[in-house]
């Protein structure tokens, strides 16, 4: 091929890649770098050996992530200012959730090899209470009227365990009639949010009685999970495991608006309110990114990454983090911004 001619075709791809409907553009699996909906920062090493991430919770006023190392039993505390680990706690056996809790200066770790919820303090970094038993405990939620503690027992006789804040103990266990998604504490409402498996529901828990006062149907959705809120316009987003799906649901009406196609087996969901953008993390590592507006969700993009089925967001400066297990043979936190 002469090199004008290849010039000519080089240009002809430029003008149709440039005049794409919007509607193409957004149906694309694989954005160009152009497009991508997020962009990488930095890559941040993490310690411990190669293996399987879960939940992380970020606490807005110390700047601190907490990380789950589940396969490690370990926390990971990251600071997200200085971008360096202040602490890589140990003893959490098969960790799963974790919840801080600033005003109490309390982290709540899901220690789900030892069936139970290991209660640490943020200041001294010291475990000082392990409630329980909970069989498979999983999310967490914190009511703070109330001054309990709500545990997801995904996988031990269908139920949402309740802890007493105050005293450190397990107070009752509250049957769903299938088994426990994520658990999520709803400020509009007060009101606890739980994901049930097989039942297809989202219910709602009164944190005052600890019974379940509403059951909304996710007709569509196999095996809700994942729980994130929008709380300003009163929204809930639940992605649905076993069918690569996620529900739009208006907590107002407890009605579901409609649903969309994710990764397959979306795991956690993390909202930006400043930004109104989803970010739904799936175990196949597919990330897809969406804009939230009048209560409809339009997909921006998507990305891959290697078991980046765990997100959280930093409402502040919109950075998002994404831990993932093995880089080229070691852990690390992949931090990201909106392109």
């Amino acid at each position: 091929m002469s090199i004008h001619r290849h010039k000519l075709l080089q240009a002809i791809v430029c003008l149709l890649a440039t005049s794409l409907p919007l509607s193409m553009s957004h149906a694309q699996t694989s954005p160009s770098p152009v497009n991508r909906p997020l962009v990488e920062v930095a890559d941040i090493p993490l310690p411990g050996p190669a293996v399987r991430f879960d939940y992380q919770n970020f606490d807005a006023s110390s700047g601190r992530l907490y990380i789950s190392h589940m396969d490690a039993d370990h926390v990971v505390i990251f600071d997200v200012a200085s971008r360096k680990v202040v602490a890589n706690l140990g003893g959490f056996k098969r960790v799963h959730g974790v919840l801080a809790v600033p005003e109490r200066h309390r982290l709540y770790v899901a220690v789900t090899g030892d069936h139970r919820i290991a209660v640490v303090d943020t200041q001294t970094l010291e475990t000082i209470a392990t409630p329980g038993p909970v069989t498979y405990p999983d999310g967490l939620a914190y009511a703070p009227q109330q001054n309990r503690v709500f545990v997801s027992d995904e996988h031990g006789g269908s139920a949402d365990a309740v802890i007493d804040a105050t005293t450190n103990r397990l107070i009752t266990s509250i049957p769903l009639g299938g088994e426990a998604g994520n658990t999520v504490f709803d400020p509009v409402s007060g009101h606890i949010l739980v994901s049930v498996h097989q039942i297809n529901m989202l219910v709602t828990i009164d944190p005052a009685t600890n019974r379940i006062i509403e059951r909304c149907p996710l007709p569509g959705i196999r095996n809700p999970h994942g729980i994130a809120l929008d709380t300003a316009n009163h929204l809930a987003f639940v992605g649905g495991e076993d069918n690569h799906s996620l529900a739009l649901v208006d907590l107002t009406s407890m009605k579901l608006l409609s649903t969309y196609e994710v990764g397959d087996e979306p795991d956690v969901l993390a909202f930006d309110p400043g930004l109104n953008r989803l970010y739904v993390a799936s175990e196949a590592g597919t990330v897809s990114v969406f804009q939230s507006h009048d209560k409809k969700l339009t997909l921006l993009g998507s990305i891959q990454m290697p078991h980046a089925h765990s997100v959280a967001v930093d409402p502040r400066t919109h950075l998002v983090y994404f831990p993932l297990e093995n880089i080229h043979g070691r852990p690390l936190l992949r931090i990201m911004l909106p392109n």
